[in-house]
């Protein structure tokens, strides 16, 4: 199979190219991507009671990932700037292993998915809690950052564990 074929931003000769999109359909797409961030409970704990010195963590880290999320095509070179409908970043304490996991919502109509988008906010996100809590707990991991689900687009509907038009 010619490398083009397997990956899409690749050409015939192994060259990075960005697709070309004119042609697609406009669809409805949304994504959906989670990570974690383990910590100490002390550093859980302190989120959980807003009694960091920086400020209101969770809400710091939501506008982070929204804001990287627009900004995703700047960050990921091959990927096409999107007019974003929405995105949205929620969080979830896992007091058993110490954690904040995250989840982040991206929604365009548009020719391309919004994958990078949703996992980009997600990935910031995160990062944005190491920051705010680096003071406290140098030893965070930020962890398991992967898609959950897409829809939209030719290749239709994706939950992890269940591909299930493709």
């Amino acid at each position: 199979m010619e490398i083009g074929k397997q990956f899409t931003h690749l050409d015939e000769e192994g060259r990075a190219r960005m697709v070309d999109v004119t042609a697609k359909p406009d669809t409805v797409r949304e994504a959906k991507a989670r990570a974690e961030i383990f910590m100490r409970p002390s550093t859980l704990r302190l989120i959980q009671q807003d009694g960091l010195a920086k400020g209101d963590v969770l809400g710091v880290a939501r506008v982070a990932g929204i804001m990287a999320a627009k900004r995703t095509s700047d960050l990921i070179p091959l990927c096409h700037p999107l007019f974003l409908s929405k995105v949205e970043v929620s969080f979830e304490f896992d007091e058993a292993s110490s954690a904040v996991c995250l989840e982040a919502r991206a929604k365009t109509t548009g020719k391309t998915g919004v994958e990078m988008e949703a996992l980009t906010a997600a990935a910031v996100a995160a990062l944005t809690i190491y920051d705010m809590c680096k003071a406290v707990d140098k030893e965070m991991v930020v962890s398991n950052l992967r898609l959950m689900e897409k829809s939209g687009g030719k290749s239709g509907f994706f939950r992890r564990g269940e591909d299930v038009d493709g």
